[in-house]
């Protein structure tokens, strides 16, 4: 049963979707602020001035001090000891990633492993490992839930050891991977970097419980509002072994222009680069707040029970002939998922619709959705049935004919390269979820192959 205390929250904090006649279902891209979030951040930066917090003067160390607020609150949030974890503030979870990779010690004879449903910010941590040397394993994923081939994935832990990254949930197919994973490889050697941005806007990650070496998360994402602030939150004794390629602004103790030495600074700061954004950062004290007056525990039932209702609506949607409207990748029920649905619409042919029709179609009629492979070309490959061979084969013949992207999705077979993307969150309404299924319905059911559509269709 849903909860009633969320329809009170829609009408009051986040009334402008309905004042402006937006479905929002793109929560996976971005979570939305509470009007209580913004006025927040107008009250504080109207009563009082604060300045760079790299000096000792009252604007100075009223900044510091409200970072460092929120620094605590962050700790508190992931039931994480300060003693055991440190919270360094980064720009994204993208930057968290970066962050890792850059400085986590990789050389031969070491491993990165990552399961193939994986998002770009991880996946591109390889790129620092291959040039040093390390093996790079990709781990598949099986059925059509397209879960992570556990015994491969133990295989791979089997082996030397390294840094085992995964997400917490696929930013694809909504599948939530186990935590569990993290003991696993930790009792074989290995570091784990768990990418939590799709996962922590409506699950509890208790770092008490589970206690990966790195976690990377975007604020945005959780609570809409600050933009442009992310963490990594690193055990303490995993971020001493980190080495930084350099150095910044902000991140030493002393340096010498011509003695050419310098020494990091022993805390948290040595990964916070230059001036933090101190203006923001304690926004995310306000937004962590705004959750638990709500509870996580409540946010997560509350979403898990329109995903099952979009996933319901979805499974009975049908052209006149009796065959489907969509197929959606990844889990078809609420079972071990979250609320990110990846799907296909399509045609009376079978055909499936271009996606770049329907977010065109969808824009038009005022819905916020996401369409394309979400940053995840693994789980893309996948959701797909691409393999290794033809994946290969049209990169070669595509750069040896000097083509276009679109010559090389057509040669993969691909409707544009792309799925559509619905996804939830705090904010949504059974309202949002019947709007798209009616949208799908009215806009496409029993549609004909259509030449106004902006790409050849794959043949299901």
């Amino acid at each position: 049963m849903v909860d009633a205390r969320f329809d009170a929250v829609r009408r009051d904090e986040y009334g402008y979707l309905d004042e402006d006649g937006l479905v929002y279902l793109d929560h996976t891209g971005a979570g939305l602020p509470a009007r209580r979030q913004l006025r927040a951040h107008a009250d504080r930066i109207a009563a009082h001035c604060h300045g760079n917090p790299h000096s000792e003067h009252p604007a100075s160390v009223a900044s510091t001090v409200l970072v460092e607020r929120a620094r605590r609150a962050v700790l508190d949030f992931f039931h994480a000891s300060p003693d055991e974890y440190a919270a360094v503030f980064t720009a994204n979870a993208t930057g968290a990633c970066r962050l890792v990779g850059e400085a986590y010690p990789f050389r031969r004879g070491t491993r990165l492993v990552l399961p193939i449903d994986n998002h770009n910010s991880v996946n591109g941590v390889r790129e620092y490992a291959r040039a040093r040397g390390a093996r790079i394993r990709y781990v598949g994923v099986s059925g059509p839930d397209l879960r992570v081939d556990e015994a491969a994935l133990d295989r791979e832990l089997g082996q030397r050891r390294g840094l085992f990254a995964y997400p917490a949930q696929s930013n694809f197919t909504g599948v939530r991977h186990p935590l569990e994973w993290i003991a696993r490889a930790q009792e074989r050697g290995w570091d784990v970097l768990l990418d939590a941005a799709a996962f922590a806007p409506t699950n509890v990650l208790d770092l008490a419980a589970a206690r990966p070496e790195f976690v990377a998360v975007s604020w945005y994402k959780v609570f809409g509002y600050p933009t442009g602030v992310g963490c990594l939150l690193a055990r303490r004794d995993a971020l001493a072994r980190l080495r930084r390629p350099w150095f910044a602004g902000g991140t030493i103790e002393a340096v010498s222009a011509q003695g050419g030495w310098h020494r990091m600074a022993s805390d948290e700061s040595a990964y916070e680069d230059g001036t933090l954004n101190f203006l923001s950062i304690p926004d995310v004290e306000e937004g962590l707040a705004w959750i638990d007056t709500l509870g996580m525990a409540a946010i997560h039932d509350h979403v898990e029970q329109l995903t099952a209702r979009l996933l319901a609506g979805l499974a009975r949607l049908r052209h006149r002939t009796g065959e489907p409207l969509v197929r959606v990748y990844g889990p078809t029920t609420s079972d071990r998922r979250g609320s990110t649905v990846a799907l296909n619409i399509l045609d009376a042919a079978g055909d499936v619709v271009d996606e770049r029709v329907v977010a065109r179609d969808s824009a038009g009629a005022g819905l916020c959705l996401r369409t394309g492979c979400f940053c995840n070309p693994g789980a893309g490959e996948a959701a797909f049935s691409i393999g290794r061979r033809t994946l290969r084969g049209a990169v070669l013949r595509t750069a040896a004919s000097g083509g276009t992207l679109d010559d090389y999705l057509t040669r993969l077979g691909l409707p544009s390269g792309g799925a559509v993307r619905v996804s939830l969150g705090l904010s949504s309404n059974t309202a949002d979820v019947d709007a798209f299924l009616d949208f799908v319905t009215r806009t496409y059911g029993d549609r004909a192959p259509d030449a106004r559509d902006l790409a050849p269709r794959l043949r299901c």
